[in-house]
């Protein structure tokens, strides 16, 4: 009887002890069979994090290229080149319209190109800087010429980056130099160059300049054309002795205009060869002219400061047609054209003054305002010398 109890007591026990030991078996398995599905999903989420990251840098804008294989060539890369030097940039930010008896309309600056201005007579020597405007843009001050009078007659070539001028250096000679028009690689042209009458003139390509040369003990000279490019600057020198002062280059380089003795204007060609006068100027004329400030791209019109003996400024700017004499109507609303300049497509930019202010107009070629805007009024007193596209 004992011996069966015993015998029962032991199955029991054993049955108890297998049932522990295959729950501990399955819970230890099933943890196994957990952990590896955590690794497994954990591994999963890592290579989809990873294949997105990889596109995220694929697709990125800033992304480095790829490293060459171990057995490509290999690459050095070049040397960044020194910035041209930078003109320094001015404070001062475009001025408020001026009244006008119009409307005015501002637009792109790209459509007015950019003008550069010189000193004004009567304005004190150490504002003798260039400065250059682009409507929309602040004014940037330029190289800042020797003689304050030279600025007043630099001239700027086509493309806007030389400047020519004639200066009176120490020695007593005057002299014609370049440079760039920060003032940058400047160079010596000529000596004994005349400085009043014929002021240096740029060719339409930029390479050649008009001037005039000048004896101490005679006075001016021949006009000759420079070739600034030519390495013992050779100069061709016209024949033609009776010329003018003021001269300008047609933009197709086939025109060249000048006020001839009479106050009236003669035009010639471009080696020198008298062309004609132009009609209506003159001591003949309906009014004696000032002085030429641009022609028209071929020559048949011509823009000229007009003496305005009522008016502090001492000129207006009119244009003309170089066959006839007739003046062309500018829609200038009411104001007086201070100085007008062609561009290379025929149209024209017209500085106008109304009260206290000034805006500059584009105008095309037919005679219709396009678009105008205000001038910064810190360039109230400075002559505009040049216009380019």
């Amino acid at each position: 009887m004992n011996d069966e109890r015993l015998r029962l007591d032991l199955a029991a026990l054993a049955d108890e002890v297998t049932s522990v030991d295959l729950r501990d078996r399955t819970l230890r398995t099933s943890r196994r069979l957990g952990v590896q599905r955590a690794v497994a999903t954990s591994a999963a989420a890592l290579v989809l994090i990873a294949a997105a990251a990889g596109t995220a840098f694929a697709i990125r804008p800033d992304q480095s290229p790829n490293p060459l294989p171990a057995d490509g060539p290999s690459v050095t890369a070049a040397p960044t080149q020194s910035p041209a030097p930078t003109p320094s940039v001015s404070v001062d930010a475009p001025g408020s319209p001026p009244p006008s008896s119009g409307s005015g309309t501002n637009a792109p600056a790209v459509e007015f190109g950019k003008l550069f201005y010189g000193r004004s007579s009567g304005v004190d020597a150490r504002n003798a800087n260039l400065r250059s405007w682009r409507p929309g843009d602040s004014v940037v001050r330029l190289a800042a010429l020797p003689d304050p009078a030279a600025s007043i007659r630099a001239n700027i070539s086509p493309n806007g980056h030389r400047v020519a001028w004639v200066q009176l250096d120490a020695d007593g000679n005057t002299n014609l130099y370049t440079a760039n028009v920060d003032g940058s690689d400047r160079q010596q042209m000529r000596k004994e160059v005349e400085q009043t009458c014929v002021n240096p003139v740029w060719s339409p390509d930029g390479r050649y300049l008009l001037f005039r040369e000048w004896d101490p003990t005679v006075g001016p000279g021949r006009v000759g054309v420079l070739d600034t490019q030519s390495p013992k600057k050779t100069v061709r020198w016209w024949a033609n002795k009776n010329t003018g002062c003021g001269a300008r280059w047609s933009f197709d380089g086939e025109v060249i205009a000048m006020i001839n003795t009479d106050g009236g204007v003669t035009l010639f060609d471009s080696s020198g060869n008298r062309k004609r006068d132009m009609p209506g100027l003159g001591p003949t004329g309906t009014w004696r002219n000032g002085d030429v400030t641009s022609l028209s791209p071929n020559g048949d019109r011509v823009a000229l400061y007009q003496p305005d003996p009522g008016s502090e400024y001492g000129n207006v700017g009119v244009v003309r047609d170089t066959r006839t004499g007739e003046e062309i109507r500018l829609p200038l609303e009411g104001r007086k054209s201070r100085q007008v300049f062609f561009r290379t497509d025929g149209s024209m930019l017209v500085r106008v003054q109304s009260g206290s202010g000034y805006a500059v107009l584009l105008v095309d070629e037919n005679g219709k305002k396009i678009a105008e805007t205000a001038e910064p009024a810190s360039l109230k007193d400075i002559r505009i010398l040049a216009v380019v596209n």
